[in-house]
């Protein structure tokens, strides 16, 4: 087999939740790929992924569900990996593309990537594409009606935090901090804003863009709350003059 029959793997980030915001590029090439892989949802349910692209497949094509633990411990993560990889090579060695989707960017923190490596270690023949998509810091912004970033000011975006001191030397350093997945540190996090004087320009945003989407303004009376997993906060540290 030469490198002419092989298929293409593509990345293609699909947005925070709403099926409208997948770009023209993305939604081309999901409708006409014969293979779409998305990560497996949990508990027989459809994952964020499969959800928000399920409208624009086709019947015909092959709907590859990818089995990606939720879990820190790099050897469970790495056969994880390696299986997934080794699931999309069956299509790819017989010439078919294979489009990857992947809520927000596929660059941003996502699985993507670590697909992708995992796959050119073993096969670096593979040509691998990716789509950019709507990442959940700009539409959770969109949401409240704000602006990221004004002027000068300096970003700081933070996954899941494990040690508070992280999020102390952002606030020491950046205008704007955002905190992805912040549902498991919430409390602790309140109180550091809290410390700070910063829990009034402080905002959660979960399930940005779904039907379900929330948003909590002003986190003053909020100490504890019951987030879901795709929560993130974003603190107004130092917010912008217009002049």
């Amino acid at each position: 087999m030469t490198d002419s029959y092989l298929g293409k793997l593509y990345g293609v980030g699909v947005g925070p939740g709403d099926p409208e915001l997948i770009t023209l590029k993305g939604l081309r090439l999901l409708k006409c790929v014969p293979v779409v892989a998305f990560p497996a949802g949990l508990s027989g349910k459809l994952g964020i992924a499969e959800r928000i692209v399920q409208e624009w497949l086709q019947p015909e094509q092959v709907h590859l569900a990818l089995n990606f633990p939720y879990v820190q411990e790099s050897k469970t993560l790495t056969e994880a990996w390696q299986a997934a990889a080794e699931q999309v090579w069956q299509y790819l060695m017989q010439g078919q593309d294979v489009a990857f989707v992947s809520e927000g960017d596929v660059s941003f923190y996502s699985t993507f990537t670590y697909l992708a490596q995992t796959l050119l270690h073993s096969h670096p023949e593979v040509e691998v594409q990716t789509i950019p998509g709507i990442c959940s810091p700009l539409a959770a912004t969109a949401a409240l009606g704000l602006p990221l970033t004004l002027w000068n000011q300096r970003l700081i975006v933070l996954p899941a935090l494990h040690t508070v001191a992280d999020l102390e030397t952002a606030i020491a350093t950046a205008d704007v901090v955002v905190l992805l997945k912040v549902s498991s540190v919430y409390e602790q996090v309140w109180a550091v804003l809290n410390r700070h004087g910063l829990l009034q320009q402080s905002y959660v945003v979960e399930r940005a863009t779904l039907p379900e989407q929330v948003i909590y303004a002003d986190l003053s009376d909020r100490p504890q709350l019951k987030l879901p997993y795709f929560s993130l906060l974003i603190a107004q540290v130092h917010r912008a003059d217009l002049g």
